[in-house]
């Protein structure tokens, strides 16, 4: 298997103001791109592995050939974050999710209010880059987590629902040193109908 960028179902512009043009550009282009480079040239040195989903890759790391296992966990881990990514932020989102995913997080976390500002702090007080994220764990319960550098939910054998990038190369551009800000603004352009689809796949 060789990777590819996925398209993107929008324009670089459409998600303004609360995503600036260039930032997506640079981040998909380059950034996701990179990724997507690096994986291939690791995977390319074990022609069997290319037959391996890029989720069993992730999930187990330690059967991954130790010269090119940081490349698959670093890369790979980048891909499927940002294959999702892109498919979580839509124009005109945000609001709050309905239905039995909506009944769900007001189960799990009290309200969906609680849920946001537990997903919130998870992104806001990452050490340096990493993500946080909305997961379906190993219990089929909805859990808060938030992992480092480029590293999957699906390395743990869970199922990542929503994920937050907090890299600076997501927000530098128009919020500076202040995550804070560009988080707040994500929750704008959150698309419930990828998290539900997800959901309703899971549980």
């Amino acid at each position: 298997m060789i990777y590819h960028l996925p398209e993107l179902s929008y324009a670089y512009d459409a998600l303004e103001p609360y995503i600036d043009a260039r930032t997506m550009e640079i981040h998909y282009i380059k950034h996701h791109q990179a990724y997507i480079d690096n994986l291939n040239a690791a995977l390319n040195k074990y022609p069997p592995l290319q037959n391996t989903s890029l989720a069993e890759l992730l999930l187990n790391l330690d059967s991954v050939p130790e010269d090119i296992r940081s490349a698959v966990r670093n890369n790979g881990g980048g891909h499927a974050n940002h294959s999702l990514f892109w498919r979580w932020m839509k124009p005109g989102g945000g609001g709050e999710p309905g239905g039995a995913l909506g009944a769900e997080i007001a189960r799990a976390f009290g309200s969906f209010a609680q849920c946001k500002q537990q997903m919130t702090e998870a992104a806001k007080s990452r050490f340096g880059s990493g993500w946080a994220w909305l997961v379906c764990n190993r219990a089929g319960k909805l859990e808060i987590i938030s992992t480092a550098n480029q590293d999957s939910p699906l390395m743990s054998g869970v199922e990542p629902l929503l994920g937050i990038d907090v890299w600076e190369h997501a927000y530098y551009l128009q919020y500076q040193n202040k995550r804070i800000d560009y988080i707040t603004a994500w929750w704008n352009v959150v698309n419930w109908s990828t998290v539900d689809i997800l959901y309703q796949v899971v549980r």
